[in-house]
């Protein structure tokens, strides 16, 4: 599931607002583990562009 989230978020990254609804979605599928994953992963790839979102979602969702 995590390989299939990586996909829809690169999809969507072309769109602020779609991107983040995709990412708080994954959050309800993920289990612990795979979220820490995705946290790194997300910001390998998305730091640039879109750091106050992943702050933002990842502090919310408090992924250590």
């Amino acid at each position: 599931m995590l390989e299939y989230i990586k996909t829809i978020l690169l999809k969507v990254s072309f769109d602020k607002m779609l991107f983040e609804k995709e990412l708080r979605k994954a959050f309800k599928v993920l289990a612990k583990e795979e979220l820490q994953q995705l946290k790194q992963w997300c910001y390998d790839q998305f730091s640039g562009m879109y750091l106050v979102i992943l702050n933002k979602v990842f502090t919310r969702a408090k992924v250590a």
